[in-house]
């Protein structure tokens, strides 16, 4: 078996005090536990969520195509806490919006104003772990990457210690891309209408958070790189990505978002990486293509946590554990998992048992035709 590794089990919160300076945190908690039950007046500075000027639809009441709906995010989740002060900087176009990334203070907050930003943007400079940055707005704050053949709509470029919360990102071939960039809080996106990937992480980007984002029509130029959510790169790409090693893209935490209408893997987890978490994430397989995904989750690094996610309609498997390369794949644990298969293959499917994988009894499984699991659970 290989070695715990206790970080595995941090929640978001904890890994959320690394992005935030103390006094900061404590509202950030409440934030994060409150909104989904909770919907406060918007604070200064921000504009309605929910069915806004985008059209963008309310995560809350977002229904999943082909099925009955699953439980989503809300449309808002952390707001820009600094606007109206000193702190905030408003943009209202393209350009500004470009200035202030190129330009940003420590401690700063970018508002997005209600509207449409069409381009490419770039972040390459990067917060502290006292003075993170943030770009934030509501959901009818859209940047629109246009051709979806070309380009990615938000980059952060070995930029750390950022929050990036609350906007629509749409078009573009990539969604969200982060390269060598740490301790990121990517929060309350809406992200959809993608050439390929919805958010990915790459190249050594260690320690960041996803937290719930809506991800929606993914694969719209190329199916096979359909996927909603991708940490690391495949092995074949690491001398493009990694400097010809594992892409060690580690200890993130994928959590509380919503999944669904992706060509491949709602998430994808690739060789290479260790260490991080899925929690509480709610998945959907319909519109997945089979040359591309067979399964929600599809988990390739090592140890891995995955708890307390449901998945709906899968195109075979619920949850899959593969080794593509030498010392990869190994000692991943899935707990309190809720799989409503709905499909042709297992709950859990594990390649082989030298993979050290742990299915705990605790996971829950319907609609599967071949089964629980490919390797018998292990006693909660």
């Amino acid at each position: 078996m290989v070695a715990a590794n206790p970080r595995r089990d941090q929640s978001v919160s904890a890994r959320l005090a690394h992005l935030v300076p103390a006094v900061v945190v404590p509202l950030l908690a409440i934030v994060l536990a409150g909104c989904s039950s909770v919907s406060p007046a918007p604070a200064p500075g921000r504009s309605q969520s929910a069915a806004d000027a985008s059209g963008a639809p309310a995560a809350s009441s977002a229904p999943v195509a082909g099925g009955a709906p699953v439980a989503s995010s809300p449309a808002t989740t952390a707001s820009c806490r600094t606007a109206g002060t000193s702190a905030a900087v408003s943009v209202t176009s393209a350009k500004t919006l470009k200035h202030a990334l190129a330009h940003p203070k420590p401690g700063e907050e970018i508002v997005l104003a209600p509207g449409t930003y069409e381009g490419h943007f770039t972040i390459s400079q990067s917060g502290t772990s006292t003075s993170p940055l943030t770009l934030c707005g509501s959901r009818a704050a859209v940047l629109d990457g246009g051709d979806i053949s070309h380009g990615y709509t938000l980059y952060l470029d070995h930029a750390s210690w950022w929050r990036i919360e609350g906007f629509s990102v749409e078009g573009g071939q990539k969604g969200v891309v982060a390269d060598g960039s740490d301790h990121d809080l990517i929060d309350g996106l809406y992200v959809h209408s993608i050439g390929d990937e919805g958010i990915h992480l790459r190249s050594f980007s260690s320690y960041d958070t996803v937290t719930h984002c809506l991800v929606r029509d993914t694969g719209l130029n190329v199916q096979f790189f359909g996927e909603g959510i991708y940490v690391g790169s495949a092995n074949k790409n690491w001398c493009r990505y990694s400097h010809c090693r594992p892409d060690a893209s580690n200890d993130d935490t994928i959590e509380d978002n919503n999944i669904a209408d992706t060509t491949a893997e709602n998430i994808d987890i690739k060789e290479g990486t260790t260490g991080g978490q899925i929690i509480g994430n709610s998945f959907n397989g319909t519109g997945m293509v089979a040359s591309a995904a067979t399964a929600w989750v599809n988990v390739k690094g090592n140890d891995w946590t995955i708890t307390g996610n449901t998945g709906v309609h899968s195109i075979k498997d619920g949850f899959q554990v593969h080794q593509v390369y030498p010392g990869w794949g190994i000692g991943n644990v899935f707990r309190g998992n809720k799989a409503e298969v709905d499909g042709p293959g297992y709950g859990f499917f594990v390649q082989n048992k030298r993979l050290q994988t742990i299915v705990s009894c605790d996971n829950a499984v319907t609609g599967a035709d071949r089964g629980f699991s490919t390797i018998a659970c292990t006693p909660a």
